[in-house]
């Protein structure tokens, strides 16, 4: 029965932050403005233990790390905060405050 059927990832959004549009997967967890300031800090982070990463999603949502750079060789100190990011980011679009936000930003 599955045969065929393409596989969507994607989810809907509450319409107060997206005016009942159909977000993807990789706004909820890396675009979206709620989220952005989180991955800002953790770069920021990165940056002062003289980890040098490309500012993408692929590293830190997939890890998929470039491998011109240092950082695969970091990986063990990366990959827990990507982990740890989500995690809150998970957390975040829990929260009943969250719907306040929301309807601030819509």
């Amino acid at each position: 029965p599955m045969k065929g059927r393409k596989l969507s990832l994607s989810l809907q959004l509450e319409p107060s932050h997206h005016k009942g549009k159909w977000g993807t997967l990789l706004h909820c967890w890396w675009e979206c403005e709620l989220v952005q300031p989180l991955w800002e800090t953790v770069w920021r982070f990165l940056k002062e233990l003289k980890i040098d990463l490309p500012y993408d999603p692929a590293i830190a949502l997939l890890g998929i790390y470039p491998k011109d750079t240092d950082a695969v060789k970091r990986r063990d100190t990366c990959t827990p905060m990507f982990i740890a990011a989500m995690c809150t980011i998970a957390e975040l679009w829990k929260e009943p405050w969250l719907n306040k936000q929301k309807k601030k930003l819509g």
